[in-house]
Order: structure tokens, then C-alpha cells, then sequence
């Protein structure tokens, strides 16, 4: 078994920073999917941040990064700077998500304006 969520990632997916660790474990994405929909929100934005650093970049699936944006989300509602990091991600990764992606710096904004 894995350590973190992050070295599940890693050997799953790869990593564009650091070398896959060899690892006789049989990878499935239905696994890391369930450990990431239980991960907590330090454990999931450590995977992001080590995986993707510069949001563009890094092997992690985009529908993977998307949802675990929204687990992250669902966690901390009120957070404006994770709010902004979320819908960053989603302009970066496609149009299908702008209006998600503009709802959630809408959030952000009326969140600092209280």
C-alpha cells in the first residue's frame, strides 16, 4: 500500500518532476479514485501541488484534477484563495468549465467583500 495519496498518484500517473518509485502494487484507478473521495483537503492539495505545480502541467488527468479541486472545495467552502487556484485550473483546462470556473471567482470576490 501506499504511503500518501500523493505516491498512489505518482505511481499511477507519473509524475514530470521526479522518477515513478518502482512499486510492485497492482494500480487501479478505481482505488486511488476511492482514496482520493475520502482524502482530506492537506492531503489532497499536497498531491496537487507536488504533481502539478504550475496548474499546466503534470500528468494527472484533467477530470482528476477537476475532481479533486471540487473535493478540496467541498471541505473549505470559504476560502477565496482556493476558490481562485480551482477556477484557474479550470480555465487552463478547457472552456467546457469557464461558467464554473467564473461562478467560483464570483464566490471568492463576495467572500473578501464581507
Amino acid at each position: 500500500m501506499h504511503g500518501t495519496l500523493t505516491e498512489h498518484a505518482r505511481c499511477l500517473y507519473g509524475d514530470e518532476y521526479r522518477p515513478v518509485p518502482e512499486c510492485d502494487l497492482d494500480h487501479r484507478e478505481h482505488a486511488f479514485v476511492e482514496e482520493l473521495t475520502f482524502a482530506d483537503a492537506d492531503s489532497i492539495l499536497t498531491m496537487l501541488r507536488e504533481l502539478c505545480p504550475h496548474l499546466v502541467d503534470g500528468y494527472l488527468p484533467v477530470w482528476i484534477r477537476n475532481l479533486s479541486y471540487r473535493l478540496v472545495l467541498l471541505q473549505r467552502p470559504q476560502d477565496p484563495a482556493l476558490l481562485r487556484e480551482a477556477a484557474e485550473s479550470l480555465w487552463l483546462h478547457g472552456p467546457d468549465w469557464d461558467d464554473i470556473a467564473m461562478d467560483l471567482r464570483r464566490r471568492a470576490q463576495a467572500l473578501e467583500s464581507r
